[in-house]
């Protein structure tokens, strides 16, 4: 083991973590030699999700949606940079406007919220449908979308592989925990995961600049966390 580089000639010295800017210390879980289990959700740290999109890695993402304003969202950029939908900003916005104007004639006792499905042709977009009169998500929104959302991909090879945005640090569909706060993002993946998610999560760019924090590349954690926190070892 004391022979194995990662980098060719002095990449090794050069690429020194303590001088490195945006990092994260992926912390190793589990037995490699064990097969990979399947429920669990995957987390690409460092990775970008709009150039995983459009390479065509998954067939499937998940993000939010509102009936107002959607500018700002990944939605809005995927719409532009794939050029054979037939959706745009606009007409996306204004469907999740119309099937909201359903619901509250055919529908006003269902719980929300609701997820919205866009055909891209390359890529299916399952969006969640904020719930009306909030300009916010919850965990608890979260985990009722993705309780339907895993539904919908259940026995759909055709559907899969999925990834999902984190929701955190989302600018035109913000996520907020029962105090109004941002939530941590173990609880977004706890809400995730018990919805019976598990594809993979892309962590907000804004979490690559905590290297000061080990992180783990799958979830659930693993259980030596809990034991940590209880004040175990």
């Amino acid at each position: 083991m004391e022979d194995l580089h990662i980098y060719d000639e002095d990449g090794d010295l050069l690429m020194d973590a303590s001088k490195v800017g945006s990092k994260v210390v992926v912390v190793p879980s589990g037995d490699p030699r064990s097969a990979a289990a399947s429920d669990r959700m995957r987390i690409l740290w460092g990775q970008h999700l709009l150039s995983d999109l459009l390479d065509g890695r998954y067939r499937t993402v998940v993000c939010g949606i509102n009936d107002d304003d959607n500018t700002r969202g990944v939605l809005g950029e995927l719409l532009k940079l794939i050029p054979t939908s037939q959706w745009t900003l606009e007409s996306a916005t204004s469907y999740a406007k119309m099937f909201r104007s359903a619901v509250s004639v055919h529908a006003a006792e269902d719980r929300e919220p609701y997820v919205l499905k866009f055909d891209l042709d390359r890529l299916l977009i399952l969006a969640v449908l904020r719930p009306a009169g909030r300009d916010h998500f919850t965990l608890e929104d979260l985990f009722r979308g993705f309780r339907t959302i895993s539904k919908m991909l259940q026995g759909r090879r055709d559907r899969t592989p999925t990834a999902t945005v984190s929701f955190l640090g989302a600018k035109s569909n913000r996520l907020v925990d029962h105090r109004g706060n941002t939530p941590s993002f173990e609880a977004v993946l706890d809400a995730m995961f018990k919805g019976g998610f598990t594809g993979d999560v892309y962590p907000p760019p804004g979490l690559w600049e905590m290297g000061e924090t080990g992180v783990y590349a799958t979830f659930p954690f693993p259980e030596s966390l809990d034991r940590m926190r209880q004040g175990s070892c």
